[in-house]
Formats: structure tokens, C-alpha cells, sequence
């Protein structure tokens, strides 16, 4: 098998989600950082490996981009190594997964990166944040995380009683919101709140931020 290269940005929320997954089922990689502010991303070099000149990259057995189109491969290709991302048996469980994984994208994921745009990034490049724009995407994953309340009330993860990549994908954005005035959205919540806690503190989101730190010396102040 060809050896992996994720190639990205440390500030990249798409890019964190692609590596917690590869911690995850445990398996080598090549982290090849793509220096956004310089536009190498929009290299012809970069490009070959996505046209959309967006991170990440991936290089493996096979090329590919779009980060969760990346986790779903790595989960189905070693599946019998690390954590098992997928559920197999009947379609009914398949599609319960599927269902909360198409839930993070749409839902999700909209309201929540505005916010970390307003609240994290904005503040970390020195831009001011338009209150406006953040209450307004406030409301939104306000509403979001009450269909989640109400879903973890039932069972410990999103898709059933055991992490997948329904939970794995709302890592990045969930981690910079923590360290936001955003936080309250997920605390007020308690189902919600017992689902971040145990999320963020699995070994392999863990070793995310450990091993950025070393192509980002400002980690944690963003």
C-alpha cells in the first residue's frame, strides 16, 4: 500500500478532521503542511491535487479531497485496524449512521463555522467580529444543538452507543467553539455538554493539536 500524505493547513478544521480519523485507526501518515498565507494552495503543484485548490489533499492508494470523503475512506480501507468508524449489519443501522452523518454537514457545520470565523479566526487575524453575523449563526446552532439534546438523550453518540465518524466530524468546529463565547450553546445543553466532553478528550483528537503545534506555534490562542 502506498504511503499517506495529508497534505494541509494546521488552521484547517477540514484538515483536523481528516487526521483525527488516520489517529484513530491507528495507521502511519505524512503530514505535508501547505503554507495557505504564501498561496501554495493555489500552486499548480497543489492544484493536481485539488482542482478546487482547497486543503486537504490526500495521497494514498488513492488520490482524493474533500475531507469527509477522506474519512470514509480511510474508515472502510482499515477497518480492521483502530477504532471501528463504521456501522455494518442491517441498513437499517447503516443508515442511522449515514443519517447522522449527513446531519454534520448541512446542519451543522454552516452555522458552526461562521462562528468560528466570527469568534476564533476574526480575533486571531486581527479583524473585528460582526456581532450581528455571530448572533445570527448563534440562533441557528442553537437550534441544532437542541435536535441533538434531544437525540443524546437516547443514545451516548449521535448514531448509536459507540463513537463514529457521525461524532468525529463535528471535532474540529466543536474545539474551537469551546474556547468561545459560543461554549454556553453547548452547555446549556446537558446531553450535549457530556457528548463535547467525552468527544474531545479521546486520545486521538488529543494528539491533533499536539502534533499542529509544531507547524503553528500560536495553537492555542486561536
Amino acid at each position: 500500500m502506498a504511503a499517506m500524505k495529508v497534505h494541509g493547513n494546521p488552521l484547517s478544521t477540514s484538515t483536523q478532521r481528516v487526521l483525527a480519523c488516520l489517529y484513530e485507526k491507528d495507521v502511519e501518515f505524512q503530514f505535508v503542511n501547505v503554507d495557505m498565507a504564501a498561496g501554495e494552495h493555489k500552486s499548480q503543484n497543489f492544484l493536481s491535487l485539488n482542482p478546487f485548490g482547497q486543503v486537504p489533499a490526500f495521497e494514498g492508494d488513492l488520490m482524493l479531497f474533500e475531507s469527509r470523503a477522506i474519512t470514509q475512506y480511510i474508515a472502510h480501507e482499515y477497518s480492521d485496524k483502530g477504532t471501528q468508524l463504521l456501522l455494518s449489519g442491517s441498513n437499517k443501522t447503516m443508515a442511522r449512521l449515514q443519517l447522522w452523518k449527513e446531519v454534520e454537514a448541512p446542519q451543522f457545520d454552516p452555522p458552526s463555522t461562521k462562528l468560528v470565523y466570527e469568534l476564533r479566526y476574526k480575533p486571531f487575524f486581527g479583524m473585528t467580529t460582526d456581532t450581528a453575523v455571530a448572533k445570527e449563526h448563534g440562533a441557528k446552532l442553537a437550534k441544532v444543538l437542541d435536535v441533538y439534546e434531544a437525540r443524546l438523550a437516547q443514545s451516548k453518540y449521535l448514531a448509536c452507543d459507540h463513537f463514529t465518524l457521525a461524532d468525529l466530524h463535528h471535532l474540529p468546529n466543536v474545539q474551537y467553539l469551546m474556547g468561545s463565547s459560543a461554549k454556553k450553546l453547548f452547555e446549556s445543553r446537558p446531553h450535549v455538554t457530556a457528548w463535547v466532553a467525552d468527544i474531545m478528550a479521546r486520545p486521538s483528537w488529543i494528539k491533533v493539536p499536539d502534533m499542529l503545534k509544531e507547524s503553528l506555534k500560536t495553537w492555542d490562542t486561536i
